[in-house]
């Protein structure tokens, strides 16, 4: 089984960025995710720059693979999208026009297209697919049951491990709870490292939102049941950044290293996140 860290989902600093993931380069991980899913205004590095970082991240051994984004909204994204694809070796297709812009080139099937049945991963499969990852809302049971349809040679991926993407919207989130327009919006976003939590009346965070992204509040970490997923057919685990005034990321690769080693007893460490711990759909939620 191996371990992959997902693409940065926040809008940092540059200096955060880079320090992320040269850092990162030292790490226990076999995969790494790059490029921007949530917003195309997010220009905070250049391809030159992304082009540096997977050079350096190549030569530390992982695999580099280039997201893309989950919602297009104008010429410009799909033309930005067809230059993003044209100079990626592997990319996570988010939308289907990624998938139709890979021209059969080997692709991973991302979390954000609607994958629930066999047909749908042959399909794929058959367009050059060579990984999918599944649907935040499966639970163990429901990805083996697809793994078993599955077409020979294609792996598969379960999110593992951070606040989980729920949904999209055309309208910014970020810059609505501060009064400014999305054509304006000053990048705030920037200000809100693991996304602005949002809490019920009787203050129990329910939500986090992420420029248009809405997450949530929770951090999904499924630690307790790596080996259930492996037995399910799952060859790759993902972790999705957060600040380290959450939590010590390299901790967390640390902890989850350990268990698919299959060391007893590996456990992330606190989160400090509003809401602490849970498993997302598939168990009963753990407060940590």
């Amino acid at each position: 089984m191996k371990l992959s860290v997902g693409p940065l989902l926040y809008h940092w600093s540059r200096p955060e960025v880079f320090a992320f993931y040269r850092e990162l380069a030292s790490q226990p991980v076999d995969c790494v995710y790059l490029g921007e899913v949530v917003c195309s205004k997010r220009r905070e590095l250049g391809h030159a720059e992304w082009a540096a970082i997977a050079r350096e991240l190549t030569a530390a051994g992982k695999e580099v693979i280039v997201s893309t984004l989950a919602l297009m909204e104008a010429e410009s994204e799909l033309a930005a999208l067809a230059r993003v694809v044209a100079d990626a070796v592997t990319i996570e297709a988010n939308d289907m026009a990624a998938v139709q812009l890979a021209g059969g080139r080997p692709f991973v099937i991302g979390p954000h297209l609607n994958v629930y049945n066999g047909k749908t991963l042959r399909l794929l499969a058959a367009l050059g697919a060579r990984r999918w990852v599944a649907p935040l809302e499966l639970d163990p049971p429901a990805v083996g049951a697809l793994l078993a349809e599955r077409p020979e040679g294609l792996e598969s991926e379960v999110f593992a491990y951070g606040r989980m993407p729920l949904a999209f919207s055309a309208r910014c989130f970020s810059a609505r709870v501060r009064r400014r327009n999305k054509d304006d919006c000053g990048f705030v976003c920037s200000e809100d490292h693991d996304g602005l939590t949002l809490y019920t009346r009787e203050r129990e965070p329910l939500f986090a939102l992420n420029g248009i992204q809405v997450q949530s509040a929770q951090v999904r970490n499924l630690i307790g049941v790596v080996d259930e997923l492996r037995d399910s057919g799952v060859e790759v685990v993902r972790l999705s950044p957060h600040s380290t005034a959450a939590v010590p990321f390299a901790a967390v690769i640390e902890a989850f290293a350990a268990a698919i080693r299959g060391e007893g007893g590996a456990q992330c460490p606190p989160n400090a996140l509003p809401g602490g711990y849970c498993s997302g759909l598939m168990r009963e939620e753990q407060r940590g």
